[in-house]
């Protein structure tokens, strides 16, 4: 797994739900056939109000127009992210859509949990609003060994909440594969 991860942020409010993150019609998709697979991506953050979503002046699609993957590589939201249904969806749809990383002030416990347990996307907490002072588009640096976002666009930096063990079962592909690896479990 990357320990630097760059890209464009993606900015959201505060208490962005599940139904928000994929919405529930696009739940009939089938996660064994690689095209269907790549219409979670399509749809990702479909459900998102204009006000919520992208920058102030307009609604600025996390997806374009007939893509199934995101321009936006980091989300950046605000407290409460993936609230909601316990959709395991919801973090596959990110991954899918190209999402690598999303820093919020807080997360539903369901939600954060799905992001490690698959092996989705990194979950970084951080006790800043930085929804308030990141803008989507900003060309964004995670350091994941040190736990610093710098906003490239701005010159500033950022601390982040420790992943802690979570990075190790990220990295590992989700909770099946890390305990597989530390055998924790029988191997199959």
């Amino acid at each position: 797994m990357e320990t630097i991860i760059q890209g464009k942020a993606y900015v959201l409010g505060k208490n962005i739900d599940t139904d928000q993150i994929i919405p529930a019609e696009h739940l009939v998709y089938s996660l064994s056939d690689p095209e269907e697979v790549k219409l979670y991506g399509k749809y990702a953050l479909s459900g998102v109000p204009p006000e919520q979503g992208g920058l102030p002046e307009g609604n600025i699609p996390f997806i374009r127009e007939g893509e199934f993957s995101s321009d936006y590589t980091i989300i950046i939201a605000g407290p409460n992210f993936g609230c909601g249904s316990s959709r395991e969806h919801a973090p596959f749809a990110l991954k899918v859509a190209g999402a690598k990383a999303i820093i919020a002030e807080s997360y539903a416990r369901i939600f954060y949990r799905n992001c490690v347990d698959g092996g989705f996307v990194i979950p970084y907490e951080t006790a800043e609003e930085l929804n308030q002072v990141i803008k989507t588009g900003d060309e964004l640096k995670i350091d994941v060994k040190a736990n610093t976002i710098e906003n490239l666009s701005r010159q500033v930096t950022y601390k982040l909440s420790a992943l802690g063990d979570v990075f190790s079962i990220i990295e590992a592909g989700g909770i099946f594969a890390y305990a597989r690896q530390e055998n924790l479990m029988a191997q199959s």
